[in-house]
């Protein structure tokens, strides 16, 4: 355990950078979204709801991209334990990638691009909740398959940086699905007491 303390340099700026990316992306689409549910103001100034939801998507996944950047700098710039060098850490690496990429694409093929990228806050509400794989086996496959695929990348780099960045990905998730759980409930809710009207 002294080998991975010794490990991470939380000072160094990568390190430190990848942290900020890691914590501003969730708060960035969150707080855009809900300002987005309240005023409108995005689908006012693109034209159209769907535009103003596949723009701010995109940027979602331009940050995202760049998250990854960071994530994959930081863990570069920092020493690598032998501890997670054993041949065990390596193949769970590989199977946390692989499966974190089936639980992101599968998400994202049971969603659409507008339900994967907060169409609803846009007013693009689905029929109904989606009950398919893989959002029958957990709540957030896409998020904790993201968490996977980070944690996999820390394994598969024998990174002690990396396992510690991978553990701030997983809060700041948890903590966004905190706030987007109850709030994507109110917005269904509200959409079903206008049908009963």
């Amino acid at each position: 355990m002294a080998d991975l303390s010794q490990s991470v340099h939380l000072t160094d700026y990568n390190f430190l950078f990848a942290v900020a990316c890691i914590i501003f992306n969730p708060l960035f689409w969150n707080v855009v979204a809900r300002w987005e549910y309240h005023t409108q103001a995005l689908s006012k100034f693109f034209g159209s709801p769907y535009v103003a939801c596949y723009i701010l998507g995109t940027v979602i996944i331009l940050l995202a991209i760049g998250r990854s950047h960071c994530f994959t700098e930081a863990i570069s710039s920092q020493p690598h334990s032998w501890l997670l060098k054993r041949p065990g850490f390596y193949y769970l690496g590989v199977a946390l990638v692989a499966s974190g990429g089936v639980l992101v694409i599968s998400s994202f093929l049971a969603l659409g691009f507008v339900g994967t990228y907060l169409g609803d806050y846009f007013g693009i509400l689905m029929e109904e909740k989606v009950t398919g794989f893989p959002f029958n086996i957990m709540e957030n496959p896409m998020y904790w398959g993201s968490t996977a695929n980070y944690l996999g990348l820390a394994l598969l780099n024998s990174s002690p940086a990396g396992l510690v960045l991978t553990a701030i990905v997983a809060l700041c998730y948890k903590v966004a699905i905190l706030f987007e759980g109850p709030f994507t409930e109110k917005i269904y809710k509200n959409k079903d007491k206008k049908k009963i009207r």
